[in-house]
């Protein structure tokens, strides 16, 4: 059947029209052959490159609509980590084998998995060459790469961190969570330093997180008078959103931790237990500090395959999309979910469970040809644990506005926000996340809503 475009279609739009009316299946025999000419070129109707949070999310949801075998999803990994579970890990309260599933077993069925990375996009052309050699052409992207961990930035860091006498540690790696615990136990005295760097990074809570719960560490066994608890960020204020900075302010005092703002980490000497530091209020000027241990939040990037396509990317290397669709500014087939994405919102998982329906529902849209409507708002999370009983649940939105989903002063620890977050988020996440069924709280949130209203 012929169709007519009308005469003010935009470019995006006779894309998509390409696409839908002319494009061949997205699968075909010819797909499913073993010769190797046909191996190292494949095609799908929707490319989900990673299989962290956004990307298993978002393959969950477009291969149960999609059908089998018309999403693949491109990822290197074996193992798949729940990550939000690395503060409590780094206070002992949970342990690494319980963080992560098989890979296999949280990507969807219905979906084909290419266990190998994206060395190249190349967005004019719809395909993304792979490590194994193979270019998978696609109809629609969806790009769910998250942020790569760049110890190496800071001089002696990486010697540090491998060094296992060395009381350097950082919660943010598998490969180093375990050995935050470590450090806890065999000091006993002087400075502790946790640090921000300067440039965005996934779950800016948790650098106050691992500081709060190593505080309630020597307290309960009795060091906390011989240690020194620092927080150094790079950021001017303790928190971005001011009802919660405010109350963090308070609990600074209270449990008397030092807070250094716009104080970034630049170097580390392991062996003279030495942390230096710039104070980026006067660039060039440094500041050494002693420390007895030191936590480290490496510096972040996103991965270098996504900022060395420059048509894709805005000049910081995060994938150029509308904030509130999460459609590629350019390339009207291409989204981004999560932590990858340039949209301003806090990098968290809550903030890719908010994310995941817009996308998804602004992508089903442009396959029909259709222009995208779903809004995403900025929503995002951070459960601000506050030791090893309390939590303050700080939620907010693009303008920095609380957005809070429970009927109490959310800015206040409870032991119920740290149940929640200690024993209850991670079923959430494994059981309805990962299936593609948890969206976030929003509906939670107009449930608690119309109560209040109805009550008044």
């Amino acid at each position: 059947m012929n169709r007519r475009l009308p005469g003010a279609l935009n470019q995006c739009q006779r894309l998509l029209f390409a696409v839908n009316s002319h494009a061949k299946p997205a699968f075909s025999t010819r797909f499913l052959s073993t010769s190797r000419v046909n191996h190292e070129r494949q095609e799908c109707q929707v490319l989900v490159v990673g299989g962290g949070t956004g990307g298993c999310a978002m393959a969950a949801k477009l291969s149960s609509r999609l059908g089998s075998n018309k999403v693949i999803v491109l990822e290197p990994e074996e193992k798949h980590y729940y990550q939000p579970m690395f503060t409590l890990i780094g206070g002992g309260m949970k342990r690494l084998d319980q963080s992560h599933r098989q890979m296999s077993q949280v990507l969807p069925k219905k979906a084909k998995w290419v266990k190998e990375k994206a060395v190249e996009f190349d967005p004019d052309n719809n395909t993304v060459s792979t490590s194994g050699g193979k270019t998978i052409k696609y109809d629609f992207l969806v790009i769910a790469t998250g942020m790569q961990l760049k110890y190496e930035k800071i001089p002696g860091l990486v010697e540090a961190l491998e060094t296992p006498e060395s009381n350097v540690c950082s919660i943010y790696s598998p490969k180093y969570v375990d050995h935050v615990y470590e450090c806890l136990r065999r000091t006993y005295k002087g400075n502790v330093i946790f640090t921000f760097p300067n440039c965005p990074i996934k779950c800016a809570g948790a650098p106050q997180k691992i500081a709060y719960i190593s505080d309630h560490y020597f307290r309960k066994l009795g060091r906390r008078k011989n240690v020194n608890i620092i927080y150094n960020t790079s950021l001017p204020v303790i928190f971005g959103v001011k009802h919660y900075a405010d109350a963090l302010m308070k609990l600074v005092k209270r449990r008397n931790i030092t807070l250094n703002v716009n104080r970034n980490l630049v170097e580390v000497r392991h062996c003279d237990n030495i942390a230096v530091f710039e104070d980026l209020t006067k660039p060039g000027e440094f500041h050494e500090e002693s420390y007895s241990m030191l936590h480290v939040t490496p510096p972040m990037t996103a991965p270098d395959v996504v900022t060395n396509c420059k048509q894709l990317v805005t000049p910081t290397g995060f994938v150029d999309v509308d904030q509130m669709t999460m459609q590629h500014k350019k390339y009207c087939n291409v989204f981004s979910i999560g932590d990858s994405a340039s949209s301003p919102n806090s990098k968290t998982a809550a903030a890719a469970a908010a994310q995941s329906p817009v996308v998804f529902r602004n992508l089903m849209a442009a396959i029909e040809g259709k222009n995208p409507t779903d809004v995403y708002d900025g929503y995002s999370s951070c459960p601000i644990v506050t030791g090893y009983s309390s939590c303050i649940l700080a939620e907010f939105d693009y303008t920095l506005t609380p957005v809070e989903t429970f009927p109490m002063d959310q800015t206040k620890e409870r032991y119920s926000m740290f149940f929640m977050k200690k024993e209850l988020m991670p079923v959430l996440y494994w059981k309805l996340m990962m299936k593609g069924y948890w969206n976030g709280p929003a509906l939670m949130r107009k449930m608690f809503s119309v109560l209040k209203f109805n009550k008044k």
